[in-house]
């Protein structure tokens, strides 16, 4: 065999290698089923469960995804009968805030952020963002995760400890997701809040030395939480209106997080305009202490003029000039110099040159 035929098995090789489907379970983080708002011992596949609830005693299935492939996808689809333009929403990790119908099925895209602790003065990323894909049916519950810090086994474990609750159903659960993501906008405005008070004390503290380049990344990242944010206005209204899929009592629940929601959204929007509002700032007093830096230079080389000029007549070595021969002109020449640039220099201290 040839070498060249060597190298081409050994690609076929990769190639087979990388197409190794992984199980769909690899990408489930937890399924379960809740009846009568509790949930069920045992453990289960989404199969399972999903026919566990569709039997006479009923109940929901809950299913959380990390990050699935499209094989395992499609696999998740085909058993709750996702919509195949859903499926592709769930696998491409980079959704606007939206909500979506498909017949009895709802989605709901969540953009989820964190706040990255980092030095005042550094030019690093401050909010991280993920993605969070909530698809609500009459009996299911499947929730698909994109991002490390949009965990929802906190959120899991509380409701499980309220059963009155769950009874409500899967659109209680949409709504505690709904309310743990904007809780979390909350939580990074307040922090981002302390960066702009803490820019903003800085800036206008005098002789300090605020980077401009930080304040551009922190307007960078705010623009970011913004995007994020803002546009969940639209869904979170839609949800509240009475031809949701909802039930009553929990589109009074959303309504509580649509002000949330717009308190959060307030918040930030005003992060932009201060922001702005700083760079102007640090630009104008960049350009202030650069004019005050020009006529500090400006005293100082006036100052040097003076015995500059007078060394430079005094030089031109003419046999008659004034007190050229005298025995105290040299130091009445240095007096003179001396008493003028003291002059000078008190007249330029004075004015606020020096």
């Amino acid at each position: 065999m040839s070498s060249e035929d060597g190298r081409q098995v050994v690609a076929d090789k990769r190639v087979s290698l990388r197409r190794v489907p992984v199980p769909t379970a690899r990408a489930i983080v937890d399924c379960a089923v809740y009846r009568d708002g509790r949930r069920l011992p045992g453990r289960f596949t989404h199969a399972e469960a999903l026919a566990q609830v569709r039997g006479p005693e009923g109940g929901f299935v809950w299913v959380g995804l990390l990050e699935p492939d499209p094989v395992q996808m499609s696999d998740i689809a085909e058993v709750f009968g996702l919509h195949p333009l859903a499926v592709e929403d769930a696998v491409d990790a980079a959704q606007r805030p939206k909500l979506e119908r498909y017949d009895d099925v709802w989605l709901l895209v969540l953009r989820t952020v964190a706040y990255v602790e980092h030095d005042l003065h550094s030019v690093s990323e401050i909010v991280h963002t993920g993605e969070l894909l909530v698809f609500t049916g009459p009996d299911f519950v499947v929730v698909v995760r994109h991002g490390a810090h949009s965990e929802l086994k906190t959120l899991r474990c509380g409701l499980e400890a309220d059963p009155q609750r769950l009874r409500l159903g899967p659109g209680a659960v949409m709504h505690a997701i709904a309310d743990h993501v904007v809780d979390t906008y909350l939580e990074v405005a307040i922090s981002v809040e302390r960066d702009v008070e803490a820019m903003e004390e800085e800036v206008f503290t005098p002789r300090s030395r605020m980077r401009v380049e930080s304040i551009y990344q922190l307007k960078r990242e705010v623009v970011e939480l913004r995007r994020a944010v803002l546009p969940l206005a639209g869904p979170l209204a839609l949800l509240t209106k009475p031809d949701s899929p909802l039930s009553k009592e929990v589109r009074r629940y959303l309504r509580d997080v649509a002000d949330h929601h717009a308190a959060a959204s307030e918040r930030i929007s005003d992060f932009d305009e201060a922001l702005s509002a700083l760079i102007n700032a640090t630009l104008a007093k960049i350009s202030v202490q650069q004019n005050t830096d020009m006529r500090k230079i400006s005293a100082l080389v006036a100052i040097a003029a003076v015995p500059t000029m007078i060394a430079g007549i005094y030089g031109m070595n003419f046999d008659h000039m004034p007190e050229l021969k005298t025995s105290w002109g040299y130091p009445a020449v240095l007096i003179f110099m001396i008493s003028v640039c003291t002059g000078l220099a008190v007249s330029f201290r004075r004015n606020g040159w020096l």
